[in-house]
């Protein structure tokens, strides 16, 4: 990709980015939604620009490199069956219901799960359909000029009763509908293809949540229940109703190159939500979004803490976020299961809210512990560290208040923050403090307009080490460096096989 293609320049308050759109055709969505972050939240701030263009240069590459390719892919494992959505009816006009033709498709190709498994293509062509659950030992394939619809007809979505360990939908108390791409109690199970796109057309259900009109809390893009050997990987996704991405109770999950995208301003779009999940791993991948660009969760209050399931060993790195208004990575709110061994790494915000946040409260129970942050780059933050005990939405009256959560052992070194407001807002619970807390080799270079106070620190305990801004004396300057670990996780020796997408 050429980047003499970018230009920018000053249009009266603002920089605009300019470029040539017949040459940015493969790239128009991201094109998209980055320069609307510009215009919405990038106000004359030269670096910001210059850093945009150098990360949508390596996007571009890796889509050229995609789109380039023929029907190879990379997938923990592959199909000895195929077939294409065409066979069984499909219709890619973008107005023609698909769900039946991808029902008849899976139920099909199914039976070849005990003979190597199967594969569905989804050809070039604008594919409009409602949710549909993949089977075992099954492939989801989508070409780079193949765009999944999600259906505006609330008939296209069944409704499900609460996750357990929520006890009540998120949206509405009654339950929830169907994700667009769901499947539960699946082994070996990848979503993927060469770029192709999954747009979940969401601003009617934006409009509806905003309205209050809705009637059970709305659908996800991709999600899977109970699951082993998930792999999520090689698309765009864009416009969600709500989460994008949401692997629950499952374990042995890989989610890699993926493009989300959300206006910034859309409610609940968080990019991808590992919940109660085990032997995670995302990277490689690029989120724009009207809320958490990746939120760790597990459960709900008492419903959490009943169903008792932690989500652990997640890996994250080589991640870049744009999310103005939430976090990069936030641990919580729901974390009633607890959130245990969280790796991060060479991790970006944009015009970011905050970078890692912490969201608990009484009432939650459980833990968030040993979590580690490494070799972070911030540009244009409200705040560079986040810690909050008092998050305190509820699914109801039945929750504890004796249910303290327990903050411990969270590690942050590395990291370069440009252009914050707020240096850390620290904020543990009284009688129950955030302890064990490690800040080592960070430069924080603030705003023209900084808050006064840049080191709000409560009911927290820790230490820094060559920490800039000086912080807060709850955290005394030691010498030290804040651990990470070195050991690898199960998931990080996945292989991936090199497989074919051929009809």
């Amino acid at each position: 990709m050429d980047l003499n293609l970018f230009r920018y320049r000053w249009d009266g308050d603002k920089y605009q980015l300019h470029y040539t759109v017949s040459q940015l055709a493969p790239y128009a969505a991201i094109r998209d939604w980055i320069r609307a972050g510009l215009d919405l939240h990038f106000r004359k701030d030269h670096r910001v620009l210059e850093t945009i263009i150098s990360i949508f240069f390596i996007l571009g590459s890796l889509v050229s490199t995609l789109a380039g390719a023929s029907t190879e892919y990379q997938a923990i494992n592959c199909r000895k069956h195929s077939a294409v959505l065409t066979d069984f009816g499909g219709v890619g006009d973008g107005k023609t219901p698909n769900t039946k033709a991808f029902k008849a498709a899976i139920a099909e190709l199914s039976q070849y799960a005990s003979d190597g498994g199967a594969q569905l293509i989804v050809p070039p062509g604008r594919w409009l359909t409602g949710s549909f659950n993949l089977s075992s030992h099954f492939t989801l394939f989508l070409h780079k000029d193949a765009v999944l619809l999600a259906s505006q007809d609330e008939a296209e979505w069944p409704a499900f009763p609460p996750l357990p360990s929520y006890g009540v939908g998120r949206d509405e108390h009654a339950g929830r509908f169907s994700s667009l791409i769901f499947g539960t109690h699946l082994t070996d199970v990848v979503v993927t293809g060469n770029n192709g796109t999954i747009d979940g057309q969401g601003a009617v259900w934006w409009d509806k949540f905003h309205q209050k009109k809705l009637k059970l809390t709305r659908p996800y893009l991709i999600e899977f229940l109970y699951s082993d050997q998930v792999q999520i990987s090689n698309l765009t996704l864009i416009n969600s109703p709500s989460w994008n991405v949401h692997p629950t109770y499952c374990s042995n999950v890989l989610i890699q190159w993926l493009t989300i995208l959300a206006p910034v301003d859309s409610p609940n779009t968080d990019g991808i939500n590992p919940d109660s999940s085990s032997n995670v791993r995302i990277e490689d991948s690029f989120v724009v979004s009207g809320d958490d660009c990746i939120a760790v969760k597990s459960g709900w209050d008492e419903y959490g803490i009943k169903f008792g399931r932690p989500t652990q060993h997640l890996v994250i790195r080589r991640f870049t976020c744009i999310s103005p208004d939430s976090a990069t990575i936030a641990l919580g709110s729901e974390m009633s299961g607890g959130i245990q061994d969280v790796r991060a790494e060479d991790i970006t915000a944009l015009g970011t809210q905050s970078g890692v946040r912490i969201k608990t409260a009484v009432g939650r129970g459980a833990y968030v512990k040993d979590i580690f942050v490494r070799r972070m780059t911030l540009k244009t933050m409200k705040y560079a560290f986040w810690m909050t005990g008092s998050y305190g939405s509820h699914p109801d009256t039945g929750y504890d208040p004796k249910a303290l959560p327990e903050i411990k052992r969270i590690s942050y070194k590395d990291i370069v923050a440009e252009n914050v407001t707020y240096s850390a807002r620290l904020e543990g619970i009284e009688n129950d403090p955030f302890t064990g807390i490690c800040i080592s080799n960070v430069n924080i270079s603030l705003t023209q307009k900084p808050m006064e106070l840049q080191w709000n620190c409560t009911d927290i305990q820790g230490v820094s080490s060559k920490v800039t801004p000086q912080p807060c004396s709850a955290l005394p300057e030691k010498s030290i460096e804040c651990p990470f670990p070195e050991d690898r996780l199960p998931i990080d020796d996945v292989k991936l096989q090199t497989c074919s997408a051929s009809g």
